[in-house]
């Protein structure tokens, strides 16, 4: 059986083979999760919801949260149909970090859309340090946030292009995203995390120190590998827009797409259709709306990245003939990792792991590791 025929019985099995794009029907209403009021993520998801409003009278709910577990829980407790997520999707689906715990584990989350735009997702610099290249990291202070594995795993693998660990930079660590960049208008800091777009990026930027953005060339196979064993869910991007850009300047960076528009896999597939179908059928409403949020188009999503998509999404995208037979066998295959993270969560909780935080960490990832070692699959995270 075909890959093709595969994907058309699994639609069919899901949504029904009578339906038709014209008969998708969004509620009246949704609740998205997304980071704080006047981030990125949160304006992108308003885009959406006006788009929504606009065509389908669909009351679109856009509750922000401050961090990863704030986002998802709505989600977990079904309060909330889908959120404009960051990177800790992805530590979600691999049960890691803040996710490695006794509450959580590794949660069933796939993609509806994700934006890639003209921005990058990288390692920023204090203009007045005179680093050139990734060589000239060392030696220089770093800002880490507390309780922000998104931000921190970043750094570190980000700092791995050019060769480096945490023991040949300083590591400076802040309460909150927002106090670390002012620590870079106040010298405090010289090397950070941003996206190129952002407006707190814009203000180092106009600030005495200025901004400049790390070079990460993919033609450098040796420090993007480094990269990706820390961080796989980065990529080579030629950037053309951010803070700091000359007029038509373009940087080879590093990225990740921001923000990622997910939901649980249990979450009704002709909801998430309707969803994806609106956003890919109605894009040109609202392309325009935000920053970034032109990278939500059909044909920008990078379909082979380390998160799969929901069914709905599928049906969607195959529908707008961006979906392609490469892209099924690779969400194919991160569907399996899924199964295979929840197999061996289940039997983990099952050999009454200690209530310890630490240990039961300990525990959990070393069961993990075994298991995805027995299903050939890449560990990560060790």
């Amino acid at each position: 059986m075909s890959t093709r025929t595969i994907l058309a019985a699994l639609l069919a099995a899901t949504l029904g083979t009578g339906a038709s794009a014209q008969e998708a029907k969004l509620p009246a209403s949704l609740t998205l999760t997304a980071y704080e009021t006047g981030s990125n993520g949160f304006n992108q998801a308003v885009a959406v919801g006006a788009m929504l409003k606009k065509r389908f009278n669909t009351d679109m709910r856009v509750l922000p949260a401050g961090n990863d577990v704030a986002r998802l829980s709505p989600l977990k407790a079904g309060r909330a149909q889908a959120s404009a997520m960051g990177i800790g999707t992805y530590f979600a689906q691999e049960g890691v970090l803040e996710f490695a715990v006794r509450e959580w584990g590794p949660q069933p989350l796939q993609l509806i859309l994700s934006a890639s735009t003209c921005s990058g997702q990288s390692l920023g610099a204090a203009n007045d340090v005179g680093i050139k290249s990734a060589a000239d990291m060392k030696g220089k202070r770093a800002g880490m946030v507390v309780g922000s594995p998104a931000v921190n795993q970043s750094v570190l693998a980000l700092l791995a292009f050019g060769g480096y660990t945490s023991n040949e930079v300083k590591l400076v660590e802040f309460a909150s995203y927002g106090a670390m960049m002012k620590g870079v208008v106040n010298n405090e800091i010289d090397l950070f995390f941003a996206s190129t777009i952002s407006g707190l990026a814009k203000e180092i930027e106009s600030s005495p120190r200025g901004i400049s953005w790390i070079s990460m060339p993919a033609s450098d196979k040796a420090g993007w590998a480094r990269i990706q064993k820390i961080a796989p869910y980065f990529y080579p991007h030629k950037s053309t827009c951010g803070a700091g850009y000359a007029k038509g300047q373009t940087v080879e960076t590093s990225v990740y797409p921001y923000p990622i528009f997910m939901a649980y896999g249990t979450q009704d597939a002709a909801t998430i259709y309707a969803l994806t179908n609106a956003m890919i059928a109605h894009y040109d409403d609202y392309k325009d709306a935000v920053p970034g949020v032109d990278g939500l188009e059909a044909k920008r999503q990078n379909l082979q990245w380390t998160m799969p998509y929901h069914p709905g999404a599928v049906r969607a995208l195959t529908e707008a003939k961006v979906w392609n037979e490469a892209a099924q066998k690779h969400n194919d295959a991160l569907m399996r990792r899924q199964a295979t993270l929840a197999g061996a969560w289940k039997d983990f909780m099952k050999t009454n792991p200690p209530e310890d935080r630490d240990q039961f960490r300990a525990g959990w990832m070393k069961a993990r590791a075994a298991a995805l070692t027995k299903a050939g699959m890449e560990v990560l995270f060790n």
